[in-house]
């Protein structure tokens, strides 16, 4: 009895109350950090849904003809694409922390440069500087939440930050038209900062900086030839639609895209630190891996383009009407990615979740390619949108995962880049090569795709959607 009144009077071991009290600021700290590292890919993802929208309005207030328009988006897709690689090994060697802090900051200049434009070039170039910041915070954040939740912490984390990027383009189509409509079209380009702003702010106190590299000098011959090889590789792609893959400056880009990536190859082999180590790739599930993100990116990005331009044009709804319509989308893949997504990488893995996921994805495909249009939104489109939504969610978030668990920690930052250039550059092909397949089907004097070819486009996504799987498959019989 005066044992237990004894142990239950103890006073509290002073260490023990240390240590628990540290704990707590540790798991908040986590916590606060996983929030920070997803506001990144959250405001990425607004930046482009929002914009979107706007366009219409900045064409008008800036005067913009057809083409210029069209790059107010290029702009941005090209300097963010053809930088992620690059920023994702500079990540790797002058510290994560620094990169994601350096690009907050761009991020920010940028989208003021944009939103105080008067005129196109300014615009144009305040979304290259947009661009770039987010290459260096994409991969950086990554690559931190990475490293910051290992294990079956990861999967958690990942499906939180893939839940983030349902949102940011969720919240772009609801906010951006009532921005625009409220505060003009620069409206879109300030709601960034706040967010981009924070991150700067709070990194330092929240983020770890994590293990870099040290080297004795960077690889700039193969940072430009890998960048220009992205870049040209990108803006031909963006060129197919528009002129057709047999226009000279379609060609011309291709061309330069192979030669410079031949050029990156050769220096890469030769310097005795290179930016991306050849030996990588020598790994079946890395290599396979990025194959992988280019199919999906192609399968997947594509669709919301071809979605938007079906409700428009197939279905006769009003801009602000179509982005309504498209809203179920991002609300189921952001509840699907934060509520089921974790149990079923836990279950299944991420190759087999992935494979799942583009057959579903197929699924929503063949849905909006061959249900009838007269049938109405509810049952032409929305059945074909929700599968889409879940196939998404499903496979997106796994590839980068089967990426990053073939490259070491020290290349964590590189592998962040892979997967984000990889899919950046299958989301051009695709969206180029589908709507060139649509149009190419389409009646040639109706100015748009038409229902077949519409059909066309979304079968020949699903066919690649069909044939990643298959090769994902044979991963997964790889990985029990």
């Amino acid at each position: 009895m005066s044992a237990t009144l004894e142990t239950s009077t103890r006073p509290a071991d002073p260490i023990s109350t240390t240590i628990n009290a540290a704990d707590r600021r540790a798991g908040q700290r986590r916590w606060v950090a996983l929030g920070l590292l997803v506001s990144a890919q959250f405001v990425v993802m607004l930046d482009t849904s929002i914009v979107n929208v706007a366009l219409p309005s900045i064409q008008g207030a800036l005067g913009l003809g057809p083409t210029a328009i069209t790059w107010v988006v290029n702009a941005y897709v090209l300097a963010f694409g053809g930088l992620l690689l690059l920023s994702g090994r500079a990540a790797d060697l002058f510290g994560r922390r620094r990169m994601f802090v350096a690009g907050s900051a761009l991020f920010t200049v940028g989208s003021l440069l944009a939103a105080f434009a008067p005129n196109a070039g300014l615009l144009m170039g305040g979304r290259i500087i947009q661009g770039a910041g987010a290459a260096a915070l994409s991969p950086a954040a990554m690559s931190l939440l990475l490293l910051t939740y290992p294990g079956t912490a990861r999967a958690r984390a990942m499906s939180i930050w893939g839940a983030a990027s349902a949102l940011g383009g969720a919240t772009g189509v609801m906010a951006g038209g009532l921005l625009v409509g409220t505060f003009g079209w620069s409206s879109v380009f300030f709601v960034t900062v706040p967010v981009s702003v924070a991150a700067v702010t709070l990194a330092p106190y929240v983020l770890p900086e994590g293990a870099h590299g040290t080297r004795r000098r960077f690889d700039w011959h193969g940072a430009a030839a890998i960048t220009g090889a992205v870049i040209a590789l990108v803006h031909g792609a963006l060129g197919i639609a528009e002129r057709g893959l047999t226009s000279p400056t379609v060609l011309a880009s291709l061309a330069a895209s192979a030669a410079l990536l031949a050029i990156f190859m050769a220096v890469e082999r030769r310097t005795p630190d290179p930016l991306v180590p050849l030996e990588l790739f020598a790994s079946r599930t890395l290599s396979t891996g990025v194959a992988l993100a280019v199919l999906g990116g192609a399968a997947r990005a594509s669709t919301f383009v071809l979605v938007a331009l079906y409700l428009q044009q197939a279905l006769g709804m009003a801009p602000r009407e179509a982005g309504l319509a498209m809203l179920p989308t991002s609300l189921t893949g952001f509840a699907f990615s934060l509520a089921l997504l974790p149990r079923i990488l836990r279950a299944l893995g991420p190759q087999r979740t992935l494979v799942a996921g583009l057959m579903v994805l197929a699924a929503g495909h063949l849905w909006l390619a061959h249900a009838p249009a007269g049938n109405g939104y509810a049952v032409a489109v929305l059945p074909g949108l929700l599968l889409v939504a879940i196939g998404v969610a499903l496979s997106f978030t796994p590839t980068t995962m089967v990426i990053a668990s073939a490259a070491p920690a020290t290349h964590a930052g590189l592998a962040a880049g892979l997967a984000g250039s990889a899919t950046q550059v299958g989301a051009a092909l695709g969206t180029a090569t589908f709507t060139a397949i649509g149009v190419s089907t389409a009646t040639p004097a109706s100015g748009h795709l038409g229902a077949a070819g519409f059909s066309a486009a979304f079968t020949a996504a699903a066919v690649v959607a069909l044939s990643t799987a298959a090769l994902g498959s044979g991963l997964a019989r790889t990985h029990p």
